[in-house]
């Protein structure tokens, strides 16, 4: 009895255990998740060639889409519209006509990041893509409602966004409880951007 007795308790110990460590698995995921979109709804070329470089010599043979483009273009590719990203970042012009191909873009390139970073788990992929895709949409709605609230982005803002597109996508990889972290605040931001047009918008109609 008493050895009956033991290994059920054992085994319900066990269960417990294993749905834990599915539980903070899942949440890695997550975060992680949130992190790499993050940066997608910042920029949409430069994570990308980031994701690729930070993986090594496999580069995007593991990222759902990429993985079908031959190596060698894709890093001529990114790099070249990543650096048409930063230039054109710092030129009124060119941020409008990124606003506008950002805002299309970046729920695909947001599902593609989220993905990039948690396909090797149990966790359903459409999770994590509807996930990465509402965030980084969400997040570029805010950089251009800033955008034409302040009629131009000034170039510390631009500098700010770049770093940040840069430090999320190395979180996703290597510290995601931060860089989830980090996505999160970005997010609360963006409610309240939200909450301040709006004040902004109702003022602007009653003078």
């Amino acid at each position: 009895m008493l050895a009956v007795c033991i290994s059920n308790k054992l085994y319900k110990y066990t269960q417990k255990v294993t749905v834990l460590s599915y539980i903070g698995a899942f949440m890695m995921d997550i975060l992680a998740a949130l992190s790499a979109s993050a940066a997608a709804g910042i920029r949409t070329a430069l994570p990308l060639l980031i994701i690729g470089i930070l993986q090594g010599e496999k580069l995007w043979s593991q990222i759902p889409i990429l993985s079908h483009i031959y190596s060698p273009i894709l890093v001529v590719l990114l790099s070249i519209c990543s650096l048409i990203e930063l230039i054109a970042a710092n030129k009124l012009l060119g941020q409008r006509i990124l606003q506008v191909m950002q805002l299309f873009l970046s729920p695909i390139v947001g599902a593609i990041m989220g993905l990039s970073v948690a396909s090797a788990t149990a966790t359903p992929q459409w999770i994590i893509a509807c996930i990465g895709g509402t965030l980084a949409f969400i997040l570029q709605i805010v950089q251009v409602g800033w955008f034409y609230r302040l009629r131009g982005l000034p170039r510390w803002a631009v500098f700010i966004q770049n770093s940040l597109c840069v430090v999320l996508v190395s979180f996703a990889v290597t510290a995601p409880s931060s860089g989830g972290l980090i996505a999160l605040i970005l997010l609360w931001f963006g409610v309240l951007s939200g909450k301040y047009w709006y004040r902004w918008y109702w003022r602007g109609r009653q003078s």
